[in-house]
């Protein structure tokens, strides 16, 4: 879940533009800036396609550059038809695809019915020195977001010597594995702010916004290929023992993941994003804390409550166990030792 969790983590942040938010502005402020100079951006983007996603680690877990691999996302091949015959699984060809959420006749939706809306401004700082930076100022639809399976690959060669190499690398689809058999997420509509350059908000990326209808994951499926093909034990055909073996990986399918605050229909976000190059010990040339992405989440408010419905052990279409939930999920983090602090902190880096 480790893998997933990162690999969840750096896709939302690279394909969903609500995943970046840098200083917090207040209704007041962003009215503010209209009728102002600057520039505004209206995304009028209905839906997004990717065919194929890879993540690529080039080195292997042994360090030789033979044993790359990568993670993948892509379409999960399954055509799954309507009583009118049309293809109704937006992944079957597709790893990822985003578009708008239009649950509740649309009100997680933005007025203007763009994807989102930036408004955009340069500002020289207060004070002396350099202080200059560029604002953003987002508002971003509801998305919903369906990713295909994900699973890992031998990674594939790239050839510049050749005439007809194309820029892509991909993987080898004889060394593959799925991992999860994909997901869904919905999200509720939320307002987010950028700063670029000396950022006097204290960091690059800040998200301090409320998600109205909470976070949902639907569909999430997750596989153990060690089993598929395995010999569970026998029965008796005619008098001959005879293996009773899977056909298929094992797999944990949870139906919906529901998160809100505690005791709300909507989730506040409260996140400061950074970006930290290599810190050295002393000003030497020793690196003490290699580069990095560093997030904080800064939970004053109120903690999490969760929904998780229809849980499934060994295949999608078992019996159900149940549901489960959990109410007031608080997480804290540590300064210093015996210090707690509300919220988490996570660290993004390659090794």
């Amino acid at each position: 879940m480790k893998t997933f969790t990162k690999l969840a983590l750096v896709s939302s942040m690279a394909l969903s533009a609500n995943a970046f938010a840098m200083q917090a502005m207040d209704d007041s402020a962003l009215s503010a800036t209209t009728g102002q100079d600057g520039l505004s951006i209206g995304i009028g983007i209905s839906k997004i396609e990717i065919e194929k996603l890879f993540i690529h680690d080039n080195d292997g877990l042994d360090g030789k550059i033979e044993n790359a691999g990568a993670i993948v996302i892509q379409g999960n091949g399954k055509s799954i038809l309507d009583d009118q015959g049309n293809e109704t699984n937006a992944v079957k060809d597709h790893g990822v695809v985003i578009g708008a959420n239009y649950d509740d006749n649309g009100a997680y939706l933005l007025a203007s019915r763009n994807l989102a809306d930036l408004k955009i401004d340069s500002d020289a700082g207060a004070g002396g020195g350099n202080t200059a930076f560029i604002n953003i100022a987002a508002e971003v639809s509801g998305l919903d977001i369906k990713i295909g399976e994900i699973g890992v690959t031998a990674s594939g060669k790239q050839d510049p010597t050749s005439a007809t190499s194309t820029l892509r690398r991909g993987g080898t689809e004889s060394n593959y594995n799925a991992i999860l058999s994909g997901l869904e997420l919905k999200t509720g509509k939320m307002n987010a702010n950028i700063q670029l350059g000396a950022a006097p908000q204290g960091a690059m990326i800040k998200l301090n916004t409320t998600m109205i209808g909470g976070l949902e994951i639907k569909n999430l499926g997750i596989l153990d290929n060690s089993t598929k093909g395995k010999a569970v034990g026998s029965v008796d055909v005619g008098g001959t023992a005879t293996a009773v073996s899977t056909k298929e990986a094992g797999e944990i399918f949870i139906e919906s993941i529901k998160i809100t605050d505690a005791n709300s229909r909507n989730l506040k976000l409260d996140q400061d994003i950074q970006v930290f190059n290599n810190a050295y010990v002393g000003g030497s040339d020793t690196v003490g804390k290699a580069a990095h992405i560093r997030i904080v989440s800064n939970d004053t408010g109120s903690a999490k409550d969760q929904y998780i419905k229809g849980i499934h052990l060994g295949s999608r279409n078992a019996a159900s166990i149940g549901d489960m939930e959990v109410q007031g999920l608080q997480t804290y983090y540590s300064t210093s030792q015996g210090s707690y602090t509300k919220g988490a902190v996570i660290t993004i880096s390659g090794h």
